[in-house]
């Protein structure tokens, strides 16, 4: 079982738009130095809606052989097409990713039933183990805990990152999931409150930029140590809401910039990060000690 703070990894990119393949394998080795537990490869951080096919299966080749085997990757290889999905989710397992995050569907809109046929036919196309992944706030589909109960009893199916950003939420799902079942979150600002609800690790935007700090206060959590998880978390705050002033990842691209990690490259329709939230930002990166310099 994978726990603790798993990173939701932002792709580097050239000026160009190409991704940038030396920042990429030092953006993973800036994790794995930082502590970071799990690393995920091109989810929605990773700017997998505008990566090819190919670029995509390249990432995820690239990080897990900079990792090494050294910490578990997981893939995102979610898409609105069940065939596409099962396709990308196959490069991920060729490519030898530790597992898959399928994102619900976004735009078509599935019922319960079609959100249970599409995890279930991808998890009998491809052994690998599978995340799901439930963001209303993205896709405008919610997941219904039920649903998520029913697929947990697919052999495959290991967990759920669910981003619906209610502790009320990860209750619900540690109530009803078997508990082996990995109830993970996927929103920081109550990522603390939902480890100590029973969540095993959060995957994180934060992360990106403050790999150390919320590595140390996913363990914190783990270990009921309220106290500890709460001072931690106090540091990152700000970037908990900075990292999400215009969509994701723009804020935490331009983060990792003034970092030294990466340069400004971003694709298209997304754009560089505005003026008026540079200092924000960069205000929120000091409090978290990711930056010292002004």
């Amino acid at each position: 079982m994978y726990q603790g703070s798993m990173v939701a990894l932002a792709t580097p990119m050239l000026d160009d738009g190409a991704v940038d393949q030396a920042a990429l394998d030092g953006l993973v080795d800036f994790h794995l130095d930082a502590g970071t537990d799990v690393i995920v490869a091109v989810g929605t951080s990773g700017e997998s809606s505008t990566l090819s096919v190919p670029e995509h299966a390249d990432v995820i080749k690239r990080v897990v052989k900079q990792v090494n085997q050294r910490v578990p990757v997981v893939a995102g290889t979610g898409a609105n097409s069940t065939a596409e999905a099962i396709e990308l989710t196959k490069h991920a397992a060729l490519a030898g990713a530790d597992a898959c995050l399928l994102v619900t569907p976004y735009y078509n809109k599935p019922t319960q039933e079609g959100l249970y046929q599409h995890f279930k036919a991808i998890a009998e196309a491809v052994s690998i183990p599978q995340i799901l992944y439930n963001v209303p706030g993205r896709t405008s589909l919610d997941m219904q805990v039920a649903t998520t109960a029913r697929l947990a009893k697919i052999n495959n199916i290991i967990g759920i990152k669910e981003a619906f950003g209610t502790v009320a939420r990860i209750k619900e799902l540690v109530a009803a999931c078997p508990d082996d079942f990995m109830i993970l979150t996927g929103d920081d600002g109550t990522a603390r409150e939902s480890i100590l609800a029973g969540a095993k690790g959060n995957i994180s935007v934060t992360a990106n930029v403050a790999p150390k700090l919320m590595h140390d206060m996913c363990m914190a959590a783990l270990a009921g140590d309220k106290a500890t998880a709460e001072a931690l978390d106090a540091k990152m705050a700000d970037l908990h809401s900075g990292l999400f002033l215009e969509s994701n990842p723009i804020p935490v691209k331009w983060a990792l910039s003034q970092m030294g990690k990466m340069g400004t490259g971003i694709r298209l329709p997304l754009t560089p990060l505005a003026e008026e939230f540079h200092e924000p930002v960069r205000a929120a990166l000091h409090k978290a000690g990711a930056i010292t310099s002004t």
